[in-house]
């Protein structure tokens, strides 16, 4: 993982704003699950962070174009924000995650907070298929238990029902890590 991944991110979206194409990155192409995350930050540090966008994919893709679609698509499309805006940029703070070694849990506890992203599947009240996911560092910022995790996982991933030991020992659950890296607006332009 690099920081050059971010500051890519943050090339794909100053481009977007000039409307203009991004230079090509020179790092390497593999493919990669992986997050894009924006964050903001009163004093532009990664201190106290407020997060703004978050959307990535499970499906390994080439890092040059998964990152520059993933950077504009979390920046301008996560429903639970606004789309970001150029006043923003100054504030701004970019995260990257290349999601790497999944394993199946033997049971929803089966990963540890702070080191495990988690992937559940369940069954709704109507028995539709539903998912949802937590990067590694998500509980652990939330100061959260795995139960805690797992309830708050659930919520967020449309379940409404009472949460039975029942229910829970059905949750199917894959567990992740991350190679993150992580730059501020000041870093990227600092890079320049």
């Amino acid at each position: 993982m690099s920081k050059e991944h971010c500051y890519y991110c943050f090339d794909s979206l100053v481009a977007h704003f000039d409307r203009r194409p991004v230079s090509p990155p020179t790092f390497d192409n593999s493919p990669f699950p992986l997050f894009v995350t924006w964050s903001t930050s009163e004093d532009g540090t990664t201190k106290d962070l407020r997060l703004r966008g978050c959307i990535g994919n499970f499906s390994a893709m080439p890092l040059h174009s998964g990152l520059k679609e993933y950077a504009l698509t979390s920046a301008f499309k996560d429903g639970r924000f606004s789309p970001i805006d150029r006043k923003e940029l100054l504030s701004l703070v970019c995260g990257v995650s290349l999601l790497v070694d999944f394993e199946d849990g033997d049971d929803y506890l089966d990963w540890e907070v702070g080191r495990h992203g988690i992937w559940i599947e369940f069954k709704d009240a109507r028995g539709r298929k539903k998912t949802a996911t937590y990067l590694p560092e998500v509980a652990k910022e939330q100061g959260w238990t795995k139960e805690k995790a797992i309830e708050s996982l659930l919520r967020k991933g449309g379940y409404r029902d009472a949460i039975s030991q029942e229910f829970l020992d059905s949750v199917i659950l894959t567990r992740y890590q991350s190679r993150k890296a992580q730059v501020t607006y000041q870093d990227y332009v600092d890079a320049l």
